[in-house]
């Protein structure tokens, strides 16, 4: 492998944490023959892999690599010491964790914001009865019929791809695979395949909204995850930085990742968006007021960080599980099945502390763009966001 000598150390590193938990490395593009030799060496010790991240962190400055990669490297390595850390079972806190991983400083969100954020949900699903039977009652009138799913699915990645390629050219042989799943503790997930294909499975278990599918096409795909994965590895990988073709699990690269996609239809097509869906799901024969989905889904803007205030109750106040649902319940207007859902996705081993990448992610990066001069200036901002390694970091210095 053409690479620097810490780079590679870097990729052997991340990659000896996918035999402690498989799924650590969510894609890996880089070099087979490296990957096999890490799955062929003696199972790592986590120990092992967390002072191997303390010594190539404090090699950094030796390495004189670009600044950029420098600090991008740092972050990384940092994240990836309190995984080993953490995998050897030492006592870390829950927001030294996300601290850690993630770069970003958490703490509760304020109940008030929660409680305005109702209010406005009741303005815009005016009616009789509690708010909360009034929301699942919207919910289940959102619902997309499963005989038609493949097709919405496909009419909103078919536009959303024309958009981006319009904007983010992209090149011409990139195409992303959609399939249904099921049993699984996320709604979406992409897999990056490398060669600018990605893999997109969307839950069963989770009844899809055709106010949410436009999010999550964007999100995992156009132009979220899919676009970002190819325009990297057209530019930053073509380009010899080689710890771009790694993806892992809680590090910065995450938040990063998970703030741009949750800001992905807002920034390819922006306000507006619902009348944009609603045309789509007419040609499908399929009703949606799009201009009420979007008055709501700004309405509820404001819960945003009431998963996170869950993981927050769960792991840094030891919380009951029963105690966390209702809170969810309660205030993000789930209904029970959803509330498990969310719950067992915060109480995974791995991804317990990832909801922070939704939360703190769209936070940072929405504000970064919003502070943007004109419409101009925020669409090249989004262009960053696809294109450079950027780190929270990086970001709040900018």
């Amino acid at each position: 492998m053409d690479a620097h000598p810490l780079v590679i150390e870097y990729l052997r590193l991340g990659l000896a944490f996918d035999r402690l938990e498989e799924g650590f490395v969510d894609a890996y593009t880089g070099d087979p023959v490296l990957r096999r030799e890490v799955e062929n060496a003696p199972p790592p010790q986590p120990s092992e892999l967390a002072r191997r991240a303390a010594d190539l962190r404090a090699a950094l400055p030796e390495a004189r690599l670009a600044p950029e990669r420098t600090e991008f490297l740092d972050v990384h390595l940092r994240a990836l010491e309190c995984s080993g850390r953490k995998f050897a079972e030492e006592s870390i806190g829950f927001v030294d964790e996300v601290r850690a991983y993630f770069d970003v400083e958490i703490a509760p969100g304020d109940i008030d914001d929660y409680r305005d954020a109702h209010r406005r949900m009741d303005e815009v699903l005016a009616g009789e009865g509690p708010l909360a039977e009034r929301v699942a009652a919207h919910r289940r009138a959102d619902e997309i019929p499963p005989e038609r799913l493949q097709a919405c699915v496909d009419a909103f990645s078919g536009a959303l791809r024309e958009l981006v390629r319009e904007r983010y050219p992209l090149p011409d042989h990139e195409h992303v695979t959609y399939e249904v799943v099921g049993d699984k503790p996320w709604s979406g997930f992409n897999y990056y395949l490398g060669n600018c294909h990605s893999k997109v499975a969307i839950n069963s278990d989770l009844k899809q909204h055709m106010a949410n599918l436009p999010h999550l096409i964007a999100h995992e795909a156009y132009p979220g995850h899919h676009t970002e994965h190819c325009r990297k590895e057209a530019g930053l990988v073509a380009a010899g930085q080689a710890e771009q073709t790694l993806f892992l699990v809680n590090t910065p690269q995450c938040l990063m990742a998970e703030g741009l996609a949750d800001l992905a239809l807002r920034s390819i097509v922006g306000p507006g968006w619902g009348r944009w869906a609603q045309e789509i799901y007419v040609d499908l024969g399929l009703r949606f007021d799009g201009e009420r989905a979007e008055r709501l889904a700004t309405a509820s803007a404001d819960l945003l960080g009431v998963r996170q205030d869950a993981a927050l109750l769960l792991h840094d106040q030891h919380r009951d599980e029963t105690e966390v649902a209702e809170f969810l319940q309660r205030w993000n207007m789930l209904t029970p099945d959803r509330a498990r859902q969310s719950l067992r996705f915060l109480s995974s081993p791995l991804w317990r502390a990832y909801i922070s990448t939704y939360v703190e992610g769209y936070r940072l990066l929405g504000g970064w763009l919003d502070r943007a001069g004109d419409a101009d200036e925020r669409a090249d901002r989004f262009r960053r966001l696809l294109d450079e390694p950027l780190t929270p970091g990086a970001v709040r210095a900018i």
